[in-house]
C-alpha cells in the first residue's frame, strides 16, 4: 500500500470487509445476548480504556444506538469513586486492582451484559475487570485483535486475556501494533482498531434493534438530541433506566 490517504483507504476498506465477512456469525450472537438482557430489563455496559474506549462511546449514549447503555471509564474513579484526579494516568490500565472498584461503581444488576474493548486485550484492569464480570455471572462480549492479543504476553498475574472470558469474541481486524502503513526506517502509521470497532460496535446494534422489532417489541433507541423533539425523547427513554445508565463525561 502506498503512503497516502488513498493506501489508507484502500486498507481500511479491505480490513473492514474482512471483518464484516468474518465477524458475521459473532455479531449475531452478541446481538442474541444483550437483546435478551434488554428484555430482561438488563443494561448493556460498555468498557474500554485509551483509544478502545471510542468503542464504549460508540455503543453507550449515542444517537441511533440504545438507550440502556452504560459507559465505564477510568476516569469513574474520580468523577464517582471520589479519587484524586492525579490517580489518573497512561499506565493505570495496567492496575488490576482498579477492576473492582469500578465495577462496584458501576449501577450494576445482575441481568445486565458487558461489552469490553482493548485492542491488545491483556492490560492488568481490562483482564480483571473481565474476571469481575463473569465472576458475578455477567454474559460478557469482547472486541479486540486476534492478531495483536495473539503475539502478546499477558500484563495480568493470571496469564489469561480478555478473550478467555468472554462469551462472545469479536475480532476487529487490526495488525499487531495497530497501524497498517509502514515506514521507510520502520514503524507504521494509520491505526485502524477504532474504525472496525466502532464497525462491529454499530453492527452489534442494528441487529440488536432487529431482533426486537422481529419479535414485535418496540426497541428504546436514542434519537440525536440536536433534532426537534431529541430531548424529550431521549428524557423519556432514560427515565425508564433512572440511576442506572451514564452517558459519561
Amino acid at each position: 500500500m502506498t503512503l497516502s490517504a488513498e493506501g489508507y483507504l484502500a486498507v481500511v476498506t479491505e480490513t473492514m470487509n474482512r471483518v464484516a465477512t468474518t465477524q458475521r456469525e459473532a455479531v449475531g450472537r452478541a446481538a442474541d445476548l444483550i437483546a435478551d438482557a434488554i428484555r430482561a430489563d438488563g443494561v448493556v455496559h460498555a468498557f474500554g480504556t485509551g483509544h478502545s474506549e471510542a468503542l464504549a462511546m460508540e455503543i453507550a449514549g449515542r444517537a441511533g444506538g440504545l438507550a440502556p447503555t452504560n459507559r465505564i471509564a477510568l476516569r469513574d474513579l474520580v468523577l464517582h469513586g471520589g479519587e484524586p484526579a492525579d490517580v489518573l494516568g497512561p499506565k493505570l490500565e495496567r492496575d488490576p486492582q482498579v477492576a473492582h472498584r469500578l465495577y462496584e461503581l458501576a449501577p450494576v444488576r445482575p441481568q445486565d451484559v458487558f461489552v469490553l474493548a482493548s485492542n491488545s486485550g491483556v492490560n492488568g484492569a481490562m483482564v480483571e475487570f473481565a474476571s469481575v464480570v463473569k465472576d458475578r455471572g455477567h454474559a460478557l462480549i469482547a472486541i479486540t485483535s486476534a492478531q495483536h492479543s495473539g503475539q502478546m504476553t499477558s500484563r495480568h498475574p493470571s496469564g489469561r486475556k480478555l478473550a478467555d472470558f468472554a462469551d462472545v469474541v469479536l475480532d476487529n481486524g487490526a495488525p499487531y501494533g495497530d497501524a497498517t502503513l509502514p515506514l521507510p526506517e520502520g514503524g507504521a502509521v494509520g491505526a485502524v482498531s477504532s474504525i472496525t470497532a466502532a464497525l462491529l460496535g454499530q453492527q452489534i446494534t442494528v441487529e440488536v434493534v432487529a431482533r426486537l422489532l422481529a419479535a414485535g417489541e418496540k426497541p428504546p433507541v436514542y434519537l440525536s438530541a440536536n433534532i426537534a423533539g431529541g430531548d424529550e425523547h431521549n428524557d423519556a427513554l432514560e427515565a425508564r433506566y433512572a440511576g442506572r445508565i451514564r452517558r459519561g463525561a
